[in-house]
């Protein structure tokens, strides 16, 4: 185990190298009985892999995923794992703060309950939820280019599709973590926080490349089992170029989706506060960054695929989003730069339960109870499966932000005032 000093505090991390690791495992946890034994199997199938550089992370919200664990970080060299990316290719976050009090405005009536109400109840009309989507085709630039560029991604036709639907999906939600908050800052301010990814394109993505990754793997018969589920492509491959090609198609839509989606909820804020004050509303720190990619970089003197699944790059001086479960807190950060995680930081609180697991453990009326007790207003059509994403299901996010101090500065804590769920 390695213990840093880092502002009076404790940081820890330990590293796993034994005999069942062909490159060490740096964990920012305290010890092993922190992580889930899937999630340990799945690391120990990332340090075996022979294209690896230097070692694999694991951040402080690391629990297991699909292939890789959720909260985890490797450095390839010359090949990209469409399952090291993960489904929701481009999933983020999105901020903006604002010169608004909540104090000034949470005790404002209207006519459709609180000022605080009256937002959430707007945005539920005006941005469509979970597997909602838009009736009509929404404008959408990056779509527009693609289309106009048709022949770069001719060579898969069974994803075609996927460009044309995608204009009934930009400015949508989305469900399971995704939301939209109103939230107070520490100086008292009101903030909007959105998580949204690139919807069903990022996905249809991943399962077609993954498959194509497998094929080409028992071809050439890879040293990488298949039970691994972490299939990869030479990117100097044609299917290696097309997969790169389409994942920076996911990344730009995510990013589209959640600015679009933003600019909705800033409307409804400032229509609402100056329907029903005198204030005059303004809109400040935007941030719009992934937290499911793969990206070429230059770290410790090579260029090497930096796979990010559920973790966000915080480069020095770079601005970043980390957000906890509702009712919970969340932060915006500024990145440290710090090399070891390859400059990276966690994405979240990192799930404790699984799905079934929140809802067999926590009841409805628990979840709302505590949500009623923090002042936080819920919209959520469908209340059946609310402790999914309650709080208790998640990591203690503070607890997880104490262990990566190493790697970001905490400009803002924020506390959720109002959320939106699918």
């Amino acid at each position: 185990m390695m213990i840093r000093e880092k502002e009076k505090e404790v940081v820890e991390m330990f590293v796993i190298c034994d005999e069942k690791t062909k490159y060490p495992i740096k964990v920012w946890l305290g010890d092993k009985s922190e992580m889930e034994e899937n999630c340990l199997g799945q690391a120990y199938h990332l340090a075996n892999l022979p294209f690896l550089h230097k070692w694999v992370c694991l951040m402080p919200d690391t629990h297991a995923g699909k292939g890789m664990p959720i909260g985890g970080v490797i450095a390839t060299k010359d090949v990209i794992i469409p399952n090291a990316v993960g489904s929701d290719i481009g999933c983020g976050m999105v901020f903006a703060a604002t010169n608004i009090k909540v104090e000034d405005i949470k005790e404002i009536q209207t006519g459709n309950g609180t000022l605080i109400q009256a937002m959430v109840g707007g945005i539920m009309r005006t941005i469509p939820l979970g597997v909602e989507r838009y009736k009509t085709k929404q404008e959408c630039e990056l779509l527009d280019r693609a289309k106009e560029q048709i022949d770069e991604y001719s060579e898969n036709p069974q994803l075609l599709p996927l460009l044309e639907d995608g204009y009934y999906q930009v400015g949508t939600l989305g469900g399971g973590n995704h939301f939209i908050e109103l939230q107070e800052d520490d100086q008292g301010y009101l903030c909007i926080m959105i998580h949204s990814g690139s919807r069903h394109m990022g996905k249809a993505i991943c399962d077609y490349f993954h498959k194509v990754a497998a094929q080409l793997n028992n071809t050439y018969y890879s040293s990488v089992p298949e039970d691994y589920r972490l299939a990869f492509l030479p990117v100097e491959t044609t299917e290696g170029k097309q997969y790169i090609k389409w994942m920076n198609l996911a990344l730009d839509y995510a990013y589209e989706n959640r600015a679009r989606m933003l600019s909705k909820v800033c409307e409804i804020v400032k229509e609402q506060i100056e329907k029903h004050t005198d204030l005059q509303v303004e809109f400040t720190q935007e941030i719009n960054c992934h937290h499911n990619y793969a990206a070429l970089e230059n770290h410790y003197g090579e260029n090497v695929w930096v796979h990010r699944k559920g973790a966000t790059r915080v480069r020095e001086g770079e601005l970043a989003v980390i957000p906890g479960a509702m009712g919970s807190y969340s932060y915006v950060v500024e990145g440290k730069g710090f090399e070891e995680t390859f400059h990276t930081s966690s994405h979240g609180a990192g799930r404790n339960y699984s799905r079934t697991g929140a809802r067999n453990t926590f009841s409805v009326e628990q979840v709302m109870v505590d949500l009623k007790e923090q002042g936080v207003i819920l919209g959520k059509r469908k209340k059946n499966d609310v402790a999914e994403e309650c709080r208790f299901a998640y990591k203690d996010i503070e607890a997880v932000m104490k262990e990566q101090q190493d790697m970001v500065t905490i400009l803002r804590k924020l506390k959720t005032v109002g959320v939106v769920k699918g």
